[in-house]
């Protein structure tokens, strides 16, 4: 096994991104629970980002409650009175209730305090998005653009797709945005593909294996747009041994070898490392001799047209009113992808080693430039996620309180304070193994 070579400045960029985004998101969520106990007149004696054990990084009191920072970046608390929570304080649970006391007080009001937290991240994923769709619309490179049609890697020539191939429809549906095909493909768990190949319509079935394989590569290794080499602009770390490259510049050989199509090119260039390499340019009708430098990493510092800009993309812009209906569709379109993800797992179709993941996956997923349009786009995502988690009947979480207290509403009948704690523990033990299963996944993706 080897350790990947680390950009120790990406993961900078990314891991401030993750902690903004987590940060976000659990103090909401946990104000969504201390507002409401404070509006029944519960005591909150804590309020934490992230966990503490041991020691705080930070923390003040302030009237009954002690504001703090964790060192365990894994979430964030509020610890209210009489509650059976992941604080195990048995102690106070020996004692009378008190008026101040979460279980002290009415089904009804604690059921308000527990589902408080979910309530907060759907309004938050909801009003993100429609942020998002108002001040920034949706930008995207239509399928039907693509002149040259796709590159079709590994995976996609094992189930008979060919370079040069445009892709009509997934399972009958069209295909719009050519950026979603793998995820679409995935979700919808279609038998069919529709591709025009040379002018001619091509059905091409979908094997069951192929969800399970895509899912496992992260979408990677499946098509990729079709595109020339046309030079854009030259990094100050560029260094040209003989010749100079010009905005607008066609590669058409590279290392001695001819090159039609970006995938070429850089197949070719992964290859090498710390040499010079010649390149065949064709500038107006003149053909070109230049000799760049590739360096360690395989770069030359040259940029590159995208697909986007030589082919056009398409802008969807929303006005504040139309931005408000679309916003509601995206959370809720993202709400039903994720629940169908799950359903694969669990019914097999793609394995839980490929798909879990702790928070080095969901700190990954975070691009290595900062970007606020997809920051934004990536914590309106997590927040539904995060909502629809907590919400599941599981001890420890806030849909197994919740559940608990429902039932105590239906039958007349509160749990006595032993069977909370004993199911506080049981679901404690079942998330912390899950937390440890999925680290551990990810560490072995590092060294594997």
């Amino acid at each position: 096994m080897t350790l990947l070579a680390i950009d120790w400045s990406s993961v900078a960029v990314k891991t401030g991104q993750f902690i903004l985004s987590f940060s976000i998101l659990v103090v909401l969520h946990e104000m969504g629970h201390f507002f409401p106990a404070k509006w029944f007149k519960c005591r909150v004696e804590k309020f934490y980002l992230f966990f503490n054990p041991g020691i705080s990084l930070w923390k003040k009191k302030i009237g009954e409650t002690e504001y703090g920072l964790g060192w365990v970046p894994f979430g964030g608390y509020v610890k209210i009175s009489g509650m059976v929570d992941e604080s195990m304080d048995k102690e106070q649970l020996k004692k009378p209730a008190e008026p101040w006391e979460f279980r002290s007080k009415k089904a009804w009001q604690r059921l308000i305090i527990m589902i408080g937290g979910v309530v907060v991240n759907i309004v938050l994923a909801i009003a993100l998005f429609i942020m998002i769709m108002y001040v920034w619309g949706e930008e995207y490179l239509p399928a039907k653009n693509l002149t040259y049609g796709i590159h079709a890697d590994t995976l996609a020539t094992k189930i008979g797709l060919q370079d040069g191939d445009k892709i009509v429809s997934i399972g009958g549906k069209p295909v719009d945005n050519i950026e979603t095909v793998e995820a679409e493909i995935i979700l919808s768990e279609a038998k069919q593909l529709q591709v025009d190949r040379n002018g001619q319509s091509v059905t091409i079935p979908i094997p069951n294996g192929l969800v399970k394989q895509l899912n496992k590569n992260k979408l990677q290794g499946f098509i990729d747009v079709r595109f020339p080499v046309i030079f854009d602009s030259v990094a100050q770390s560029a260094t040209f041994t003989q010749g100079k490259v010009e905005r607008g510049d066609k590669l058409i050989a590279f290392n001695n070898k001819p090159v039609q199509f970006f995938h070429e090119f850089d197949a070719e260039k992964s290859k090498l490392k710390n040499v010079d390499v010649p390149m065949k340019l064709l500038r107006g009708t003149d053909t070109v001799d230049v000799k760049v430098k590739v360096n360690e990493k395989s770069a030359l510092g040259i940029y590159f047209r995208t697909p986007g800009t030589l082919f056009g993309t398409t802008v969807k812009t929303y006005t504040l009113a139309q931005s408000f209906p679309v916003g509601f569709n995206k959370c809720f379109e993202t709400l039903d992808r994720y629940v169908t993800g799950l359903k694969q797992l669990f019914t097999g179709k793609v394995n839980a080693s490929d798909s879990l993941g702790s928070v080095i996956s969901i700190g990954n997923t975070f691009p290595s430039l900062w970007d606020w349009q997809k920051f934004w786009t990536l914590t309106a995502i997590f927040s539904i996620i995060l909502a629809f988690m907590n919400i599941l009947p599981i001890p420890a979480l806030d849909g197994g309180h919740a559940l608990f207290t429902l039932v105590e509403m239906v039958s007349g009948r509160k749990p006595s304070d032993k069977f909370m704690e004993y199911a506080q523990m049981v679901g404690m033990v079942l998330l912390l193994g899950l937390m440890a299963y999925a680290l551990g996944l990810d560490f072995w993706r590092l060294f594997k």
